[in-house]
């Protein structure tokens, strides 16, 4: 079976060997089969571990503000360099895991994103906070370039989509706990001392991933000429539709990481004046985001892709319209909408990116996340400007803008849809 009909990342410079369906049942890793649950929880651990570190200043922004005496826009740099670092790097990190295994790239990046972790509580000055939080999100690059082309390769097709839901499961809850725990121990002890937290907790993760993921038994080592790595990335780039789709994914994210970098600034002020912890616990609306993402399935079967799209922008627009309220419990429900929108049209577009590609995948999948983290770069750093000049008006006016790309794109797409169509039986005649 063929690494595209399985999901399976072609490599580099080499074609893995075809397998039979026989020897996919063999050795291939199955809900019940051995392995299977190790490897689960080794790529649970790897999400919370990832997520936690690359957002774990996300929440703390007041309180380093603060510390170091800089406005919003400033103190967002320390959550954009490590998503900028990582969107900057993402496509490499695929290229090398196609050349020297996914587990050991995964381990490598762990390895010294948790060792930059520890470093961070240290940082003398905000420049260095921002320098050590670039070279972190470099370092996760590794991750998210390699988890889902291990899982394509190591795991039975009927259980791919299972295994990689545990995977985003996990970078949900780290997400989520990184900030709830971070906001509860900065109150307490200072943003110093909640990072370290975050810090202890990823190598712990890092151990256990280590300890626990399978060896890979289907990886078939590419070379990393250049060429042929450019001739992929030109031919999904050329492609119009991944090309729609890959804008959508950075359109969402700049909605998401605008939203989530200035919440803390708005609700720790007048009207509200919340404290620090309850500011962080604020982050357990990303349960909703996990509803929603695990029932973007559904909403295709039912509305089609781009009908999805359309309602995962209504809601995040919805949401971001009900946030202008000055009552704490509708800023909280336009919060849950935002996030619902959000993570529905992520699960959406970057599922859709997967089933486009026809080679290349782990490449196409590598595009997708560097425009996804690109977007939430811009989104931190944009938004808290303008929450800087507008407060948050401004900060809904850029993801009002951001949301009506998506709705652009996904109009032009549909016409090119329509284009396509009546074009298909001239063509095929």
């Amino acid at each position: 079976m063929s690494p595209a009909s399985t999901g399976a990342s072609t490599s580099v410079d080499a074609v893995p060997p075809v397998r039979t369906p026989e020897s996919d049942s063999d050795s291939r890793l199955t809900p019940g089969g051995p392995g299977y649950r190790r490897m689960s929880l080794a790529l649970f651990l790897a999400g919370v571990a990832t997520f936690a570190l690359l957002y774990s200043t996300q929440a703390l922004l007041p309180l380093i503000s603060g510390e170091f005496g800089v406005a919003a826009s400033e103190a967002s740099w320390t959550v954009a360099a490590a998503t900028g670092g990582l969107a900057l790097f993402v496509l490499p990190m695929s290229a090398l895991s196609e050349r020297f295994g996914r587990r050991t790239v995964m381990t490598a990046s762990l390895a010294v994103a948790v060792t930059v972790g520890m470093l961070v509580p240290f940082a003398p000055s905000l420049g260095a906070l921002v320098v050590l939080r670039a070279v972190q999100g470099a370092a996760l690059a590794g991750l998210p370039a390699s988890a889902q082309a291990y899982l394509a390769e190591e795991v039975r097709p009927k259980a791919l989509v299972t295994a990689i839901g545990l995977f985003v499961a996990g970078n949900s809850v780290g997400g989520m706990s990184g900030r709830v725990i971070t906001g509860w121990v900065a109150q307490e002890w200072g943003w110093r001392v909640s990072v370290g937290v975050i810090g202890a907790l990823a190598v712990a993760c890092a151990v256990a991933f280590r300890l626990l993921l399978p060896a890979p038994r289907h990886f078939t080592a590419g070379s990393l000429r250049p060429r042929v790595l450019l001739g992929t990335v030109r031919g999904h780039l050329s492609d119009p539709l991944l090309r729609r789709l890959y804008a959508i994914g950075a359109l969402f994210m700049t909605v998401f990481g605008g939203v989530y970098t200035v919440i803390g600034y708005r609700l720790t002020a007048a009207p509200f004046g919340l404290p620090q912890g309850i500011v962080g616990s604020i982050f357990l609306v990303y349960l909703v985001g996990t509803v929603s993402a695990s029932a973007a399935g559904r909403l295709v079967g039912r509305f089609g892709r781009r009908g999805a799209l359309y309602l995962a922008g209504g809601t995040t627009a919805a949401g971001l319209l009900l946030s202008l309220t000055a009552s704490l419990v509708l800023v909280l429900a336009g919060l849950v909408l935002i996030t619902a929108g959000f993570f529905a049209g992520h699960a959406v577009a970057s599922s859709a990116v997967s089933k486009t590609a026809t080679h290349g995948r782990a490449q196409a999948s590598a595009l997708y996340q560097s425009a996804y983290y690109v977007g939430s770069s811009v989104g931190s750093t944009v938004g808290a400007l303008a929450f800087h000049a507008n407060g948050w008006s401004g900060t809904v006016g850029v993801g009002l803008l951001a949301v009506l790309g998506v709705v652009t794109i996904t109009v032009l797409g549909s016409r090119a849809a329509r284009v396509a169509a009546r074009r298909e039986p001239v063509g095929a005649h």
